[in-house]
C-alpha cells in the first residue's frame, strides 16, 4: 500500500511538473523599445531630435504580433526593422516590418529559435529609415517589457 501511495505521489509530481513546463512554454513574452535619434549607429546623416517612436510586440510561439508608431521624422519612413545587434552596433536585417511605413504600423512576423536567443541578450533592435537618414532615423534596442 505505501508504494501505492507513493507510486501515485510520483506519477502526479511528474504530470504537475510537465503542466507547468508546458504552460511555461506557451506565455507570451512581451518585446518593446522606445526608439530614438541618439541610439542610431552610424549617427545621422540628417540631425533630428525631434523623432522619436515607440515598438511593441507579444510573441505568442513562433508568432510576433507588433505595432510599431513614430512622428517627427525628416519626411516619410520608407522601411521599418528589426535587426541584429548589440546597443552600440549596427547589424543585418532578420525581421522586415513594413516598406514604406505609416504609422502606426502593425503585422505579424515568425521569429525563430536563434532570434528568441539573440532577444534574451539583448542583441535585437528597430530601426525606422528614412530617405534623409537611410541607414536608419531612429532606433531603440528590443528589451522584454509589459
Amino acid at each position: 500500500m505505501k508504494k501505492l501511495v507513493a507510486l501515485l505521489a510520483a506519477g502526479a509530481a511528474c504530470a504537475s511538473a510537465l503542466a507547468a513546463l508546458s504552460g511555461a512554454a506557451t506565455r507570451a513574452t512581451v518585446w518593446t523599445t522606445s526608439l530614438g535619434a541618439a541610439q542610431e549607429v552610424p549617427a545621422q546623416v540628417v540631425k533630428d531630435t525631434k523623432a522619436h517612436g515607440t515598438f511593441k510586440g507579444t510573441l505568442n510561439g513562433t508568432t510576433l504580433t507588433w505595432t510599431l508608431t513614430f512622428a517627427g521624422l525628416t519626411g516619410p519612413a520608407t522601411a521599418a526593422h528589426i535587426h541584429m545587434g548589440a546597443k552600440g552596433a549596427s547589424g543585418n536585417v532578420v525581421v522586415p516590418l513594413c516598406a514604406p511605413c505609416k504609422s502606426p504600423a502593425k503585422g505579424t512576423a515568425k521569429v525563430t529559435g536563434s532570434l528568441k536567443s539573440a532577444f534574451a541578450k539583448h542583441d535585437l533592435y528597430v530601426n525606422v529609415h528614412t530617405a534623409k537618414n537611410p541607414n536608419g532615423e531612429i532606433r531603440g534596442q528590443l528589451a522584454a517589457g509589459m
